[in-house]
């Protein structure tokens, strides 16, 4: 059925709700589009920020944890946890 047919049977009204209805159909996908790549950056970034965090979080501490007891391996003589 071509446009001039179904503009000859249901009317010049009908036609202009199915043109209207196929450009906001077109114009809802065009403002997809960036929301997509927004949401794909995100997810790149918090999957990247995630594996950094993750990374850092399960290595063991390089020194001391608590700096307000003594180190467990040291001698008394040794003044490590001096505070005046």
């Amino acid at each position: 059925m071509s446009m001039f047919e179904v503009l000859r049977r249901f009317g010049t009204l009908a036609l202009l709700v199915f043109t209207g209805a196929v450009l906001l159909f077109l114009l809802l996908h065009l403002v997809r589009v960036p929301l997509v790549l927004i949401a794909k950056v995100l997810e790149i970034t918090m999957r990247r920020l995630d594996g950094f965090v993750a990374k850092h979080a399960s290595k063991p501490p390089a020194g001391p944890v608590n700096q307000f007891f003594h180190h467990p391996t040291t001698t008394r003589e040794e003044a490590i946890n001096v505070h005046a």
